[in-house]
C-alpha cells in the first residue's frame, strides 16, 4: 500500500472529474490521452532504461494535450476557450521542445539530478522495489494531467458568459507578466554561463539579475503561471454553481486552489529547489553563502549579514 498510496489524490480527483455533468467526456478522453502518451513516452523507457528522466518529455507534451482537447471539446465563451487553450498549448510547446533537444543531444542518457534525488526519499521510506516505485512516480505526473492541472481549463473554457470578470483580467495579467519574468531569468542565467564558460571559470553560482533576489526565480515564475490560471478560473467555477451537486462544487473549488498548492509543492520541495540546491551545495563551493544572502523561492531584497557573522 505504501507503493500506491502517493497515486490516491490524482485518481480520486480524476474520478471526480468523471462524475460531474460538465466535463465528463472531456476528462474521460484527456485522461485517456495522458495515459496512453505516458504509457508510450514514459513508462516504457523508464522501464527499458531505469531512469524516469523521459518525465520532462511527458508531461509538457501532456500540457499540449490539455490545450487541444479543450480545444476541440470546450464548450464555453469562444474568447475564453482560445485563450486558455493557447496558454496550455504555448505551456507545452515551449517546454516540450526543450525537452525533446535535451533528448537530441543525449542529455536524457543518464539520470536527471532531481530524479536521482527521489531515490534518496524512497530509501528513507523503505521502498525497496525500484521498478515498481519508479514506475508509480511517474504515473503521478501523468494523473497529474489528468486530474488537478486540467481542473483550471476544464472550467474556464465551460464558462458560456460574454462578459469578462476582473479576475479574469487580473489572472492574464499576471500569467503574462509571470512568463515574462520566466524568460527573464532563463536568459539571464544562460548568459552568465556562456560569459563563465567564455573565461574558463566553472562552478560559478548565477547570482545577476533576478538571480540576485531568488534563488530560483524560474520555479517562482512558473509558479506564478499557474496561480494565475487558478484565479482566473474563479469567475468560471462560481458560474458552475447550480449546474453540479454541490458536493460536487465544492469538491472542484478544493481541486482548482490544490493546484496552485500543488506546483508549489512539486517545484520547491519535490522535483524543484530542494533537490537542485542539495547538488549546488556539494557541486558549487560559494553556494552556501549564496543559499545564506538570497530567498530560496519568494524573491525579496537580498539579506544582510550581522556583524556577528561577519566576525566569525
Amino acid at each position: 500500500m505504501k507503493y500506491l498510496r502517493p497515486l490516491i489524490p490524482f485518481l480520486f480527483s480524476w474520478a471526480i472529474l468523471l462524475i460531474t455533468n460538465s466535463f465528463r467526456e472531456i476528462s474521460l478522453i484527456n485522461g485517456l490521452v495522458q495515459l496512453l502518451l505516458f504509457a508510450l513516452v514514459v513508462c516504457w523507457p523508464t522501464w527499458k532504461t531505469g531512469r524516469m528522466s523521459y518525465v520532462d518529455i511527458g508531461w509538457p507534451w501532456g500540457l499540449f494535450c490539455i490545450g487541444v482537447v479543450i480545444l476541440f471539446m470546450g464548450e464555453g465563451n469562444s474568447i475564453r476557450l482560445y485563450l486558455v487553450s493557447g496558454a496550455y498549448l504555448f505551456m507545452g510547446l515551449r517546454m516540450g521542445i526543450g525537452a525533446l533537444q535535451l533528448w537530441r543531444k543525449g542529455h536524457l542518457d543518464k539520470e536527471l539530478p532531481r530524479y536521482q534525488y527521489q531515490r534518496r526519499r524512497w530509501e528513507k521510506q523503505g521502498k525497496t522495489n525500484l521498478p515498481l516505485t519508479m514506475q508509480i512516480e511517474v504515473l503521478i505526473q501523468g494523473l497529474a494531467n489528468a486530474s488537478f492541472l486540467a481542473i483550471p481549463a476544464f472550467i474556464i473554457s465551460h464558462n458560456p458568459a460574454s462578459e469578462i470578470h476582473i479576475l479574469e483580467i487580473i489572472g492574464l495579467i499576471i500569467w503574462l507578466g509571470a512568463f515574462l519574468m520566466e524568460s527573464i531569468a532563463d536568459h539571464q542565467k544562460l548568459k552568465f554561463l556562456r560569459e563563465m564558460k567564455a573565461k574558463g571559470l566553472r562552478k560559478q553560482v548565477c547570482s545577476v539579475g533576478l538571480w540576485a533576489y531568488s534563488r530560483h526565480p524560474n520555479y517562482f515564475a512558473e509558479w506564478m503561471v499557474w496561480t494565475a490560471l487558478v484565479i482566473a478560473a474563479v469567475p468560471s467555477w462560481f458560474s458552475l454553481q447550480g449546474q453540479e451537486h454541490i458536493v460536487i462544487w465544492i469538491l472542484l473549488g478544493i481541486g482548482l486552489l490544490f493546484v496552485s498548492r500543488l506546483m508549489y509543492t512539486t517545484l520547491v520541495h519535490y522535483s524543484g529547489a530542494k533537490p537542485s540546491e542539495f547538488y549546488s551545495l556539494q557541486k558549487r563551493p560559494d553556494y552556501r553563502a549564496y543559499t545564506e544572502r538570497v530567498n530560496m523561492f519568494f524573491p525579496g531584497p537580498p539579506k544582510k549579514k550581522s556583524p556577528a557573522a561577519d566576525e566569525a
